[in-house]
């Protein structure tokens, strides 16, 4: 043992190392400062952002998120809050996203300025809640101030922001930070309280999209740095790279017990997401696993390509027409091998560590190792993981900066010089959402074999009055994808309206053989084409098939009664007077009208059955008589 003075001596210099706020190349700024940066950093959040008050919805998923959602335009009523707990629409399980929308549909109804504000506002509110924790967590103002000036005005998330139905994106991170900022509060002193906080804030997150689903991974990431809490023996104490250890340090088996209960909840959400997606028909089970993984990692790579050189972003990025190439798998797994061991090389400086695989880990539900809907990648799916190179990038940079004495001024001046050349690239981008046409045109201009962006950009000039136009679109998107249903469907919808009913007949034909698989799925459009090919068929006198398709349709869907009466019509034009009448009786129950007892009494006269005739000509004269119309 060391005398008084030496032990006194060592006291002071432990609690020096201790002490995150102030220290070397940190200086503790007041709590008004950090009020008016946070202040400075939304206010340039929301500028930039200010053009999406003039967006309109998007023609791909708002419509199943808002404008055709009925349980959304009910508003908050009671029936909508019990159809978002226990609903799969959309093939997720996200009942606060759904009552988000909910919310927004009761207060702005279809005026599609109020539901981008919101998201706009909560994007504005991560950007600062993103500065507050990671200013909390590690002491540095500048450095976690680079980070979410980066977060608020990189292209990359113009998508999360300005698509209303991303709405669930930027939930789930508000949730997640509010999480990861009560984790520290949780780790300065242990409590069930406080770790019932995190607890529910990780529970909401999940309930807006379960993208957020590696939190638990990601808190071991927080143990190791900034918190070091976890105990790694072959490493040294003290780092001067970052903040010392302020907390108690426990095992790295001792720290995951400690996560169980959240690693619980990640589980159920698995579980709960993938029968979400099989459901609805998310889950895509043509790509083989050995594409999985080449999508996967060649994906990383262009991530990371997107982060430093974001000029070629767009909604949907499709598989590559054919394999993928044994060389451009090999590069990529090339560099993200590298980068890994450059990190695990360099793990003195620990943020090299948790930021890398913040970014890896953190895209795994996304990669694509279940091939969720047809995109090789999205950049929604960024909003998360790029906080993880971002810190990477703030941190090694200025470390890089003060090891060379680079004066402040000129880190200052290259921190601005970039944040606004990636302000202009955003402005130009969000520009892109502010019209259909445009964004679907600018999207086949920077990919190559989308068809959903063919697709997409026919109905969009069918939605501006130009059907003819829409039509190359449609036609190219089937030629691309040929199992591609939807362009199908609007090529024969158009032909029907063009009076081509031969050509709109093969339209629905085709539509008709490739949902044959998958009826479950498909139902609903199954029964729309089939009603579509019944007028079709009748329109060319083939009234035994309108009349097959019809038995077809209502099979599928026995509760309109238009498609009943429809179909007694067709019975009656090939002679199955039995038929008709048991068509139109089922017609007049479920909706009684003058004109289906009109027809059954003119089908029962037919049958030689005069009372019951007499009496559905008397129960249609009275319903006659109550909306004023002559029998």
């Amino acid at each position: 043992m060391g005398s008084a003075a030496s032990r006194s001596r060592n006291q002071k210099k432990n609690q020096k190392r201790m002490d995150v706020r102030p220290g070397p190349g940190r200086l503790a700024p007041p709590g008004r400062l950090i009020l008016l940066l946070s202040f400075l950093l939304v206010a340039a959040t929301l500028a930039l952002y200010s053009p999406v008050n003039h967006h309109p919805f998007l023609n791909y998923d708002d419509d199943e998120y808002v404008t055709d959602n009925a349980h959304v335009k009910a508003g908050l009523s009671g029936d909508t809050v019990a159809w978002a707990f226990t609903s799969y629409d959309a093939a997720n399980w996200h009942p606060l996203t759904w009552l988000s929308h909910a919310l927004d549909y009761q207060l702005f109804q279809l005026d599609p300025a109020g539901h981008h504000d919101a998201n706009l506002l909560l994007h504005g509110l991560n950007v600062a809640l993103l500065f507050w924790v990671l200013w909390q967590a590690t002491g540095y103002a500048g450095r976690s101030l680079m980070v979410a000036a980066l977060f608020a005005l990189h292209p990359i998330n113009v998508e999360s922001v300005v698509w209303v139905a991303e709405r669930k994106n930027l939930l789930s991170l508000l949730f997640f930070l509010l999480a990861l900022g009560a984790y520290r509060w949780y780790a300065s002193q242990p409590r069930v309280g406080r770790y019932a906080a995190v607890t529910l804030f990780y529970v909401l997150g999940l309930m807006s999209k379960p993208q957020v689903i590696t939190l638990p991974f990601l808190l071991l990431l927080w143990d190791y740095w900034p918190l070091r809490r976890m105990a790694i023996r072959e490493e040294k104490a003290t780092d001067a790279h970052g903040p010392d250890a302020i907390l108690p340090q426990r095992s790295f088996a001792w720290l995951v017990k400690e996560k169980i209960p959240l690693f619980v909840l990640s589980a159920s959400s698995v579980v709960i997401t993938m029968r979400a997606q099989r459901l609805g028909g998310g889950i895509n089970p043509d790509s083989a696993l050995l594409t999985r993984l080449a999508n996967a990692i060649v994906s990383y790579a262009r991530y990371l390509g997107e982060a430093f050189c974001p000029t070629r972003l767009a909604p949907i990025y499709p598989y590559p027409v054919g394999p993928f190439k044994a060389w451009e798998v090999a590069v990529a797994a090339l560099l993200l091998a590298a980068i890994t061991a450059l990190a695990i090389a360099g793990r003195r400086h620990r943020y090299l560590l948790v930021g890398w695989f913040w970014f890896l880990g953190t895209l795994v539900p996304m990669i694509g190792l279940v091939q969720v809907g047809r995109q090789a990648m999205a950049d929604r799916y960024a909003y998360l993981p790029f906080v993880g190179l971002f810190i990477v990038i703030c941190w090694g940079v200025s470390d890089w900066a003060m090891q060379r004495h680079v004066p402040i001024a000129w880190q200052a001046g290259v921190s601005v010089g970039i944040l606004l050349a990636l302000a202009a690239l955003t402005h130009r981008q969000i520009d892109f959402w502010n019209d259909n046409v445009r964004l679907w045109t600018r999207t086949l201009q920077v990919t190559n074999g989308n068809y959903l962006a063919e697709d997409n950009l026919g109905r969009a000039l069918q939605a501006e009055g130009k059907p003819q136009d829409a039509m190359p679109h449609f036609e190219r998107a089937a030629e691309i994808e040929p199992a591609y249903v939807f362009a199908y469907i609007h090529m024969g919808i158009y032909q029907h309206q063009q009076g081509d009913l031969q050509g709109a007949l093969r339209q629905y034909q085709k539509v008709i053989s490739l949902t044959a698989n998958d009826i479950a799925h498909y139902g609903e459009i199954r029964y729309e084409i089939l009603v579509n090919m019944a007028s079709a068929y009748a329109g060319v006198s083939d009234f035994v098939r309108a009349h097959e398709c019809l038995e077809s349709a209502v099979s599928l869907n026995p509760d309109n009664a238009e498609v009943w009466t429809n179909l007694g019509i067709m019975a009656q034009k090939t002679g199955e007077v039995e038929r008709a009448i048991q068509a139109y009786s089922k017609a007049v129950k479920l909706q009684p009208t003058e004109r289906g007892y009109r027809l059954l009494a003119q089908a029962l006269q037919q049958a030689g059955r005069q009372e019951e005739a007499q009496v559905a000509v008397q129960k249609g004269m009275a319903l006659a008589g109550e909306t004023g119309q002559v029998p």
